[in-house]
């Protein structure tokens, strides 16, 4: 089954700018990425990369460059190729089984939240329904859905809901994942330590 990974292929990770240069948050988002693509080779998803602009040599799945915006390219993706999935690109603590989880929810709509309202992945298997990614989209598409008069399920994983937005998010891919994010951020000179008895990510050289 296709599943389509949208992707910022020109400015990722702007709300990552307080830690990372523009250059890092290029590099960081492309770790993201290749993680996703490595948890979907066992999976029965056929990924495919839509992009901004060029993609680096380093991401080997095929992939097509769509500068329209975000719902455009969704939405004509339902349309034409129903049923699929839509993968945001910043997860990279998913692994196989949620992926699979996902897959075998069954709705016309299954819908994985993001932690501050946004919708994470989803699974499409009605043409009929249209994105709308902007402000608190889990609700709208919600309402999108039964509008339509589509069976809507919602996915309630730790691991789907956790995208990597802000310098705080740094933590969760460092407790809980070990792939190529983990590894990227490691190499960049981020650690886990302890302030007030609570877990924190510093970085190597912060005067902090």
């Amino acid at each position: 089954m296709r599943a389509v990974i949208p992707f910022d292929a020109r400015s990722p990770n702007q709300r990552l700018s307080a830690v990372l240069d523009s250059d890092e948050r290029r590099a960081f988002a492309i770790a993201m990425l290749r993680d996703i693509l490595d948890t979907m080779e066992p999976t029965r998803f056929d990924p495919q990369v839509i992009a901004t602009a060029t993609l680096p040599d380093s991401v080997s799945v095929p992939h097509t460059i769509d500068d329209r915006s975000l719902d455009a390219v969704i939405t004509a993706e339902i349309e034409a190729n129903a049923p699929l999935a839509v993968v945001m690109a910043d997860l990279p603590l998913l692994t196989p089984d949620t992926l699979a989880r996902l897959r075998n929810t069954t709705s016309d709509v299954v819908l994985a939240p993001g932690r501050g309202g946004g919708t994470n992945a989803m699974m499409v298997r009605d043409a009929a329904f249209e994105t709308d990614y902007h402000g608190a989209s889990i609700r709208d598409h919600r309402e999108i859905a039964r509008e339509r008069g589509l069976s809507v399920g919602e996915l309630d994983s730790f691991r789907l809901g956790t995208d990597v937005d802000e310098p705080a998010d740094l933590l969760d891919v460092l407790l809980h994942s070990n792939g190529r994010s983990a590894e990227w951020l490691e190499a960049a000179g981020f650690r886990l330590t302890e302030s007030a008895g609570r877990p924190t990510v510093t970085r190597a050289g912060d005067s902090d």
